[in-house]
């Protein structure tokens, strides 16, 4: 590879990641992340690890969703941080049935679709 199409390369990149706005990165990692519990899940038990690692990952984004939300300087309204908040008690509390094999992780993987398709309504406009 010449030096010219490295910069080029290198330049593109960039370019690309400049334009990407927040409701894009969000709504990538909760694809990431539901993609891992759905596979993982269908791993069925001998998959076990892989569904804990991908349940923590989801629990670190949830909290991390829950910590911006309860910042003063938040910028959606009030209702929707509540219920954003609620969301991530609840992934909280669902995750610790799931590890400890007393549920499924059906309703963590409906929880992060029907938030994909909300972020995803905000990628078109935005």
């Amino acid at each position: 590879m010449t030096a010219q199409s490295m910069a080029k390369t290198a330049y593109s990149t960039s370019k690309q990641a400049s334009f990407r706005n927040p409701r894009s990165i969000e709504y990538d990692l909760f694809a990431q992340i539901t993609a891992r519990l759905k596979s993982a899940a269908e791993g069925g038990t001998t998959n076990f690890p892989s569904l804990a690692s991908a349940l923590h990952d989801n629990r670190k984004l949830w909290t991390a969703m829950a910590v911006d939300v309860a910042q003063d300087g938040n910028a959606l309204p009030g209702t929707l941080r509540a219920r954003i908040f609620y969301l991530a008690e609840f992934t909280r509390l669902h995750t610790s049935k799931v590890l400890s094999r007393s549920d499924t992780v059906d309703a963590l993987i409906e929880v992060n679709t029907a938030i994909m398709r909300g972020l995803d309504d905000g990628r078109q406009t935005a």
